[in-house]
């Protein structure tokens, strides 16, 4: 009777053993899994901006990977240097005015082509001949594994005069580096190595 009553003990212990094991490992899940959740939560908390407009009303704006955005930033670059450097009017004070802001976005090496262009008189023979000049970029292509990043780009030049209109190729290459933001530079980057690859007539058509 007593050897009974031993084995009944025992396997009572073995049972309130087990039973407290499982509730240990229960709550170390618990407090694993709320410790989880409460970083999680604590990350999206971080990717949300909370904008007061003028003191009465909040908005919620969520905030992005600025790195996911770098590659259309980096083209949108390239493509506003190249709309503000060649695209041209026949007065001198736009012209002035186009060039010293696409001159923001680069280095010397875009300096060095707007000083060659005029010590040749090419911004004084488009004014002179009323000659307007566009340009449409086809395409950016930018390798972003390696750094400084480098970019080439297809586009099309319109030079247009009052008996014709001349198309040309524009392909150039350059580097770009990553540069603080700026009002003059929103996208924060500089254009470095600037090189005209190929500018020649396509056609020329008759107005």
């Amino acid at each position: 009777m007593e050897f009974k009553s031993l084995k009944n003990i025992e396997t009572s212990f073995r049972q309130i053993r087990l039973f407290a094991i499982v509730f240990l490992v229960l709550c170390a899940v618990v407090v694993v899994w709320s410790v989880y959740s409460s970083f999680a939560f604590a990350e999206k908390q971080r990717e949300k901006i909370y904008v007061l407009d003028k003191g009465k009303s909040l908005m919620l704006a969520l905030s992005q990977d600025l790195s996911q955005n770098r590659p259309a930033e980096a083209r949108e670059h390239v493509r506003r240097f190249h709309e503000l450097f060649f695209t041209l009017s026949p007065e001198k004070s736009a012209i002035e005015h186009s060039v010293k802001r696409a001159l923001l976005l680069a280095d010397k090496s875009a300096y060095h082509y707007y000083q060659d262009f005029a010590e040749k008189g090419y911004y004084n023979r488009i004014i002179a001949g009323n000659i307007n000049q566009t340009v449409r970029v086809d395409s950016v292509v930018c390798d972003f594994n390696s750094y400084p990043y480098s970019a080439t780009t297809y586009a099309r030049q319109m030079i247009i005069r009052s008996s014709n209109v001349t198309e040309r190729s524009l392909i150039t290459t350059c580097q770009l580096l990553n540069s603080s933001r700026s009002d003059d530079n929103p996208n924060g980057f500089t254009i470095e190595g600037f090189t005209i690859v190929e500018n020649k007539d396509l056609q020329t058509v008759k107005r």
